[in-house]
């Protein structure tokens, strides 16, 4: 797979498909480099519908499409054409994907109230960047300093509160909202570079 296009077209049914699909679907499950490229030309379009409705964000409903495509290839061996069409089958590899993403927006948003129950007034004299705007964060997470990812893994994983992260991790109170704090603002700072990089 060489990569999503920015903007997948509208989708359009085509109801005088089925021996086709059936065929390349045979052909993907095969594991074809072309079928693969034809079954993202087929289906893409619906799958970025049903992500945008749901999200309504350009840039998660790419991500989401992408990591959809990307499961259904490596697991092709798991479809069975028998209990599903192709198109059913990838359209519920996209809601899970779809899912995460709403759970992974939660999770930051109840980090983002944490930070700002903490912070002192003088900390926010501008608004903060919406860090529910990507699914970056695991990924900025593994950039932090070891103790600070130790901190953040558990806020943002296991949904730990400053109090049970401070036990957890036998750390003073004071360090773990620093930790969370500093973290948070490092994100926020590379995430705003990634957004403002979008076309």
């Amino acid at each position: 797979m060489t990569g999503i296009p920015p903007r997948p077209a509208r989708y359009t049914p085509n109801v005088d498909s089925g021996d086709t699909d059936v065929r390349l679907a045979a052909s993907f499950v095969a594991g074809s480099d072309a079928a693969l490229a034809g079954v993202y030309q087929r289906w893409s379009p619906l799958i970025y519908t049903i992500a945008m409705r749901s999200l309504g964000d350009v840039g998660d409903a790419e991500d989401v499409t992408q990591k959809t495509f990307v499961a259904a290839w490596t697991s092709r061996s798991g479809f069975d054409p028998t209990r599903a069409s192709l198109s059913a089958w990838l359209v519920g590899i996209a809601k899970n994907k779809i899912a995460d993403t709403h759970e992974a927006r939660a999770r930051i948003r109840r980090l983002h109230e944490q930070l700002a129950a903490t912070a002192s007034p003088e900390e926010w004299v501008t608004a903060p960047v919406d860090l529910a705007d990507t699914l970056l964060v695991a990924d900025e997470i593994a950039h932090l300093e070891p103790d600070a990812q130790r901190v953040m893994r558990l806020a943002f994983y296991d949904d730990l509160t400053h109090s049970e992260i401070s036990e957890r991790l036998e750390l003073p109170l004071g360090t773990v909202k620093s930790h969370i704090r500093r973290s948070l603002q490092r994100m926020r700072t590379r995430l705003e570079v990634n957004y403002a990089r979008r076309p």
